[in-house]
């Protein structure tokens, strides 16, 4: 993958997000992304981000 998050909040909300889909693989994944913007305080720039990484990551 060619892009790169910045910033450790979005670096742990990728891992958390991450980690919660391994422990509940039928886990609501827009649920797990909003639950992680609030938690990890993500601007709606990141918040898009953030959607589009795991959306894609899906594709594959």
């Amino acid at each position: 993958m060619g892009i790169q998050p910045e910033g450790e909040q979005m670096r742990k909300a990728i891992r958390w997000v991450s980690s919660r889909r391994e422990e509940e693989p039928g886990a609501n994944l827009s649920a797990l992304l909003e639950e992680a913007s609030m938690k990890f305080d993500l601007s709606p720039k990141d918040q898009e981000f953030l959607m589009r990484f795991f959306i894609e990551k899906k594709e594959r």
